[in-house]
């Protein structure tokens, strides 16, 4: 098994914003030396949850503090986007990584933050595989033309390509069995969000679109089977089970509020709050849905390993880096996780 780093970068309550994207790049630098195999990043706008709602700019520069990791959006939003532009986009960052690119697309999960770019959700789904088909058709050309709904593109001549030919890996990260099929299909590599019981019907039906299609379509050897299977997981690692779960419970909390607080500007009720995964609103019903996992490292260790077991996992999506949790404590969690957990993992 490998281990990812996710994070949404988002805002503290007790730092600027300069000082967290500090933080951030130092702590991207120490994931590298860890072995972290990719540090996977977010895209979301109008909230206080990312604070890289442009993620390529913010992969530009992570890609010039590490070396080894690989490094990607989950997800570009590609309703959002020029298709011809984020093409231009996702070769430069592959030369900026030296080749080191993983890219996940998605349609956006928050209606709200469609809106305000003047997407309608009901329509994002047909804009984004539009969007995909055309972008893949012009990274993968030497001049380009393509016709569809919401796309035209006639003769474009492609200067930049990707350094990875004949482009970067895709991911997905789904919420629904309707993505999850769409991404096996498609041969991508998959990570799922949510419960543990609601994360096995999403790796299900990926694992069943895959073995369809009959495999990743950039297969990857260092993972069982080609294709990344994953699931993110807010992870806090202590030398007590007890001083994890102290640390971990405010900073759960505070994350859930992150997550919800653009939702609360518009919902009319706790559902509308809670919106598409079944996830709880506290550290403790996080704990107990397998989301959050706090604990010593033999504590960590053997719930992941559960997790692994039931869903079928080769690829750990951590997210040690969240809510108000410093630099110092972030940067604990990374060190017990690299002496004490992912040797263990790697024999997974």
């Amino acid at each position: 098994m490998k281990v990812g780093i996710f994070d949404h970068v988002e805002r503290a309550s007790d730092r600027s914003m300069a000082q967290t994207l500090n933080e951030r790049l130092t702590f991207a630098a120490a994931a590298d030396e860890a072995g972290i195999y990719c540090l996977h990043i977010a895209e979301h706008h109008a909230t206080p949850l990312n604070l890289v709602p442009v993620p390529g700019v913010y992969l530009g520069a992570v890609a010039r503090a590490t070396k080894r990791m690989r490094l990607g959006p989950l997800c570009y939003l590609l309703p959002l986007y020029s298709p011809l532009r984020l093409a231009e986009e996702i070769a430069m960052l592959d030369h900026l990584s030296n080749g080191r690119l993983e890219i996940g697309v998605g349609r956006g999960v928050s209606p709200y933050e469609l809106a305000y770019h003047k997407i309608a959700h009901a329509d994002s789904r047909e804009i984004f595989i539009d969007a995909f088909n055309c972008m893949t058709t012009a990274l993968t050309s030497e001049k380009f033309s393509y016709a569809g709904k919401h796309y035209t593109y006639k003769d474009v001549p492609m200067a930049l390509r990707p350094l990875q030919q004949p482009m970067p890996a895709f991911w997905y990260g789904s919420s629904n069995t309707t993505g999850a099929t769409w991404s096996g299909d498609h041969g991508m590599h998959f990570v799922a969000n949510g419960p543990t019981d609601y994360a096995k019907v999403n790796i299900d039906a990926y694992r069943e679109a895959l073995a369809k299609r009959g495999g990743a379509e950039r297969p990857k050897p260092e993972f069982k089977g080609g294709a990344a299977i994953g699931a993110l997981r807010h992870i806090v690692v202590a030398d007590t089970d007890e001083e994890a779960r102290k640390l971990a419970k405010p900073n759960v909390d505070y994350h859930v509020a992150s997550l919800n607080w653009l939702r609360k500007q518009h919902a009319q009720n706790e559902a509308q709050v809670r919106g598409l995964v079944p996830r709880g609103m506290t550290f403790e019903e996080w704990e107990k849905d397998g989301m959050a996992i706090a604990g010593s490292p033999k504590t960590v260790l053997a719930e992941i390993e559960r997790q692994a077991d039931k869903l079928g996992l080769n690829y750990l999506l951590s997210y040690l880096f969240f809510g108000n949790l410093t630099l110092e404590q972030a940067m604990r969690s990374l060190e017990l996780m690299r002496t004490e957990v992912m040797p263990k993992l790697e024999k997974i």
